[in-house]
């Protein structure tokens, strides 16, 4: 049985009392080895797939400490901006809570499998004619005037906490922390807790060094590359399209004390790791959560590429966003129900 994180690693969290706790058994998610992608990046690759969660995001870790501290607090609601699976995380703790949940949310932003986890779940859902940084202001002015009401986004300190919790995971695996990890930046939240987790597990005296925190974003959403914030983010990657980190300095300060870097990649390039990981390793993740590995292959092209036992995030499932694969292959024209007629179709693809 999955126990949770608030229970397996509630010494290094912050307090939650037995009867708020709020749990759908996230977290203890695979480290996969991924041998034939190792040999393209010219290191030891695992593959952390956060996909695997309940709600097929690394979001889950951050929520189930966020919604414990709420329900502990006696909130009767909850809000959040999203791009997507922060919402759905949302919706499916404050169900299980027994909270209201509202997520508001840029018109047309959202990938069709996080919009429908969210209505499945009941929360409501508030689109706006802005982006996702608008949404974040409201969301957040909406949790500052109503005091039974809990932001729920990674601006959220226990979200923070939560996700640390991944960083524990990695070292018990391997035996220790990783020469490098890797991971999608969008609002900057996750790798902010990836390398909290990691300085404490260090200063705690554990063994091994903490790991180089490589973040990448998508180039048409990349202000921490670019120095500046941007207007209107764009890319495939929806739940990286943020132009304006709330945990920028988080960030910030975890590429520079890890002597790591914060780059960027396309679209395309995104697209490309996204079906090497499919095709290649049999793990089907988002596209944000392909960023990873996507800076990864291109460092390795460059001459740059980190070296040891690497780490690679895949921070959401692939169904999470299928119209991005639907939008470029098709299923093929039937063939007759005769043998003849499949056996030829194989036999022109397996000579």
């Amino acid at each position: 049985m999955r126990q949770g994180v608030i229970r397996r690693f509630r010494g290094w969290l912050p307090e939650v009392p037995d009867h708020a706790v709020t749990t759908i058994g996230e977290g203890d998610t695979p480290l996969i080895e991924a041998p034939t992608l190792s040999e393209r990046i010219g290191a030891k690759l695992f593959l952390k797939f956060e996909g695997m969660n309940p709600t097929a995001s690394f979001k889950d870790r951050g929520m189930t400490v966020a919604m414990s501290r709420a329900v502990a607090s006696g909130s009767r609601a909850c809000v959040c901006a999203s791009t997507g699976n922060t919402a759905a995380s949302a919706a499916a703790y404050a169900a299980r809570a027994g909270i209201k949940c509202f997520v508001v949310v840029p018109a047309g932003k959202i990938a069709l499998g996080k919009a429908v986890q969210v209505l499945a779940h009941g929360a409501e859902i508030v689109q706006i004619e802005g982006n996702f940084d608008a949404a974040l202001r409201i969301s957040q002015q909406i949790a500052g005037d109503r005091g039974d009401v809990t932001l729920v986004n990674s601006v959220n300190p226990d979200r923070i906490q939560g996700q640390k919790t991944g960083a524990f995971e990695v070292c018990e695996v391997l035996g220790s922390p990783p020469d490098a990890l890797a991971l999608p930046v969008g609002n900057a939240g996750n790798i902010t807790s990836y390398w909290k987790g990691f300085s404490e597990w260090r200063d705690a005296g554990y063994s091994g060094l903490a790991p180089r925190m490589l973040g990448f974003q998508a180039e048409g959403a990349s202000p921490l590359v670019a120095g500046h914030d941007f207007e209107n983010p764009e890319t495939v990657a929806s739940a990286i399209r943020i132009g304006a980190p709330a945990s920028k300095e988080g960030a910030l300060a975890a590429a520079r004390e890890s002597g790591g870097a914060i780059e960027s990649v396309t679209d395309d390039e995104i697209l490309a790791a996204q079906g090497l990981l499919a095709r290649e390793e049999g793990v089907f993740c988002e596209p944000a959560s392909a960023a990873g590995l996507a800076g990864l292959l291109k460092l390795a092209g460059e001459g740059r590429g980190p070296e040891g036992t690497v780490v690679s995030v895949l921070t959401g499932h692939g169904l999470k966003d299928p119209d991005v694969i639907l939008d470029r292959v098709e299923l093929p024209e039937p063939v007759a129900a005769t043998f003849e007629a499949v056996a030829g179709r194989m036999e022109r693809l397996v000579p």
